[in-house]
């Protein structure tokens, strides 16, 4: 049965730029390592939420936009070994994780079995 990795990332809309340059190399890497898609959604309408919403969950600031990624596997099990694979690929070697362009600590992230799909 097919997994799903599920992100949700506040990310300066002034470092767009260098989000999707990341972006690209990560859908590279795990595609490479297993995942059969990846998607990287730039936020566009993204309404404010009274009580829950994609901008209180990450703590978003004005000046940030929020990313709604996922990467689609197989499975499980490809998945968790194309992800310690990919954690291991000499493309992500140097990089600094204070020089993301994003705030990792505000970022959501979880798996997912594949309930229903068309």
């Amino acid at each position: 049965m097919s997994y799903v990795d599920g992100y949700v990332i506040p990310v300066p809309k002034a470092r767009r730029a260098a989000y999707r340059k990341l972006a690209k190399l990560g859908a590279e890497v795990f595609t490479d390592h297993g995942a059969t898609r990846v998607v990287e959604c730039w936020g566009d309408e993204v309404p404010p939420g009274k009580l829950t919403g994609f901008d209180k969950a990450v703590k978003l600031k004005e000046d940030e936009t929020v990313v709604f990624s996922w990467i689609e596997w197989p499975d499980k099990r490809t998945r968790n070994r194309g992800n310690e694979k990919a954690m291991a690929d000499p493309r992500f070697e140097g990089m600094d994780p204070g020089d993301m362009p994003f705030d990792g600590k505000r970022m959501i992230v979880g798996g997912f079995r594949v309930l229903v799909t068309s």
